[in-house]
């Protein structure tokens, strides 16, 4: 089997308990949305409108501003999440629900699909928002109508949160429409149904996170379901100044390196390579671990000179996906890798692990991500991305400059395994290209233009509610 890590808990540096406490909402998702530029156009966002075309909206003269949010001060705010968990969707919710609460806004919180049993993750998110002033309300009964009848703004979260309209405003729907920002992440095509999506066209608007999964949301829903899309915001996301902050220490990250590697049995000059995920066949981890298997097979053909390589898979959850955790175990069993390879349990805490990394594998599959948080992340540690040439990867990584993409797919795996090899090879190459991402970074997905980005969605959502589109066969 694979070997696990460890954790965080070493007496020797309790000082590090001060870093993992500032990343307990986690360098993955941390107090503010982060939406950062569009790809086309570092000062501006964009906006499909229903026309088809797109309007560039340039925020940048906003900066001045104290706070571009203040105009949500005292407005009563419903946020709807089809569920309550470490997955990227509604860590996202909960950002934008801290944002909105540290202006003074009143937000309420609903989960609408919630397990039988007592969760131990569920309850721990929800202390978060209790303590950080957000109001959690039951999915179902007149509170949460009242709720969504008395708000200003309703943000429903996922397409698969389009569920809960009908379920729990049932006649109340139309009065509701008018004021939802609807916010998509989903990129699979299991989402594109009616059940989910019937409500779309009517909405004030929708928020997706990349070009690429705005372009195939209206063009499924246009061909698949015969909708238009509403007017829909295209906005980045960004890296927030705490996990800047920490990236950009020295001392933080040579702490973290060292312990994190000391727990996983790396040496410093190991070279190590990680995906950093929920482990899923679409987040491609046995793609990945097949191209390392290669990657270590090439360089023993070659008789390579090259340092001792690992790969982590970070976002292990045996509860979750039993069969697909235990095909990747004997994969790396029956190919007598287990040395090389690494297992780290589901975190929050992922700022420490890219600390410790040489090289961030981007592997997710298909259509690939909508955006991928952590790609960004990864960049800000200065570290290369190897990533699939699909979704909102392609708008992230410059290939050949702040990384490489691969194809999706198997015929993926032997383009990465020689792309790994090459980066293992080549400690010049790996800092070139790490500083290059960074300085993407810098440019393009920092927060200092998300606060602005936000309120100019927000307040146009707020405008144009009641102004919705007609539905088109």
């Amino acid at each position: 089997m694979g070997k696990h890590s460890v954790g965080l808990n070493s007496p020797k540096k309790r000082y590090l308990l001060v870093f993992l406490l500032i990343f307990s909402i986690s360098s993955l998702m941390i107090f503010i949305i982060r939406p950062s530029i569009g790809f086309c156009d570092p000062h501006g966002h964009y906006s499909i409108s229903n026309d088809d075309g797109l309007i560039q909206v340039n925020t940048r003269n906003a900066e001045v501003e104290r706070n571009p949010l203040d105009f949500m001060k005292s407005k009563l705010v419903l946020l709807v999440s089809h569920e309550l968990s470490l997955s990227g969707g509604p860590l996202l919710l909960m950002e934008l629900a801290f944002l909105l609460t540290s202006v003074g806004s009143k937000v309420v919180w609903i989960t609408n699909q919630k397990p039988t049993v007592e969760d131990a993750q569920m309850y721990s998110l929800e202390r978060k928002m209790l303590g950080r002033g957000v109001q959690v309300l039951p999915a179902k009964g007149q509170e949460a109508i009242d709720t969504a009848l008395k708000a200003d703004l309703v943000v429903l979260n996922t397409a698969v949160a389009g569920k809960w309209l009908d379920a729990v405003l049932k006649n109340d729907v139309s009065r509701v429409l008018p004021k939802i920002l609807w916010w998509i992440h989903e990129m699979r095509g299991h989402y594109f149904s009616v059940e989910y999506v019937k409500h779309l066209p009517f909405v004030a608007g929708a928020m997706i996170d990349s070009h690429t999964t705005a372009e195939y949301w209206k063009n499924r829903t246009r061909e698949r379901l015969g909708i238009k899309m509403p007017h829909t915001y295209v906005v980045h996301l960004g890296n927030s100044k705490e996990l800047m902050e920490v990236a950009e220490d020295g001392v933080a990250r040579r702490v973290l390196r060292e312990h994190i590697r000391e727990s996983l049995g790396v040496r410093n000059e190991d070279v190590l390579f990680a995906v950093i995920n929920s482990v899923s066949r679409g987040k491609g981890q046995d793609l990945f671990l097949r191209s390392f298997h290669e990657s270590l097979q090439i360089i023993q053909e070659q008789k390579l000179q090259v340092p001792v390589m690992h790969a982590v898979i970070v976002g292990s959850d045996m509860n979750a996906q039993i069969k697909f955790e235990m095909e990747l175990r004997k994969f790396v069993k029956d190919k007598g890798i287990q040395d090389h390879v690494h297992f780290v349990n589901k975190t929050l805490a992922v700022a420490p692990y890219l600390a410790a990394l040489d090289v961030l594998v981007q592997n997710s599959q298909a259509r690939g991500e909508c955006f991928g948080r952590i790609t960004i992340e990864a960049m800000a540690f200065q570290l290369p991305v190897l990533g699939t040439a699909a979704g909102g990867t392609t708008e992230i990584v410059v290939d050949g400059s702040t990384g490489w993409l691969h194809p999706v797919g198997k015929e993926g795996i032997l383009p990465l395994a020689k792309n790994i090899v090459k980066l293992a090879a080549n400690p010049e190459m790996r800092s070139t290209m790490g500083k290059k991402g960074y300085g993407r970074v810098k440019e393009t997905f920092m927060e200092r233009d998300m606060a602005n980005r936000i309120a100019s969605v927000l307040k146009e959502v707020l405008q144009n509610k009641g102004k919705s589109n007609r539905l088109r066969f």
